[in-house]
């Protein structure tokens, strides 16, 4: 095997290895990896709210950020454009339809441009 291959076998089983298995978050929702960051997603009706923290959990302000959810809803992909609050604790959205448990991913990008995928199940 070259060594090109065994040095992309080995990183990859490490960037396995050390990504975090989702969790349950402090407002509810599933929390999970987005790049440099961790995302908790929260449904609430129609309302989906994304929470940014760094990786060690801290909240950040969502200033400057955009989003965009694509949850299931009844059994069909929808799409819905997050943006931040007022006061830059999440970004919010609305659903079409009331959200019982989110499924789905939440495409995030940072002010500086930076693009991530948190993915909840």
């Amino acid at each position: 095997m070259p060594r090109t291959s065994i040095a992309l076998a080995i990183s990859l089983l490490a960037s396995t290895a050390f990504a975090h298995e989702p969790r349950k978050g402090p407002n509810g929702g599933a929390l999970v990896d987005a790049g440099a960051y961790h995302i908790e997603v929260v449904g609430k009706g129609t309302t989906v709210d994304v929470f940014v923290s760094d990786t060690i959990d801290k909240p950040v302000s969502t200033a400057g950020f955009k989003a965009m959810a694509i949850i299931v809803i009844d059994g069909k992909t929808q799409r819905v454009v997050l943006a931040p609050t007022a006061d830059g604790k999440t970004l919010s959205g609305i659903a079409p339809a009331p959200v019982a448990a989110i499924k789905g991913a939440v495409q995030l990008t940072a002010p500086d441009g930076t693009t991530a995928t948190g993915r909840v199940n």
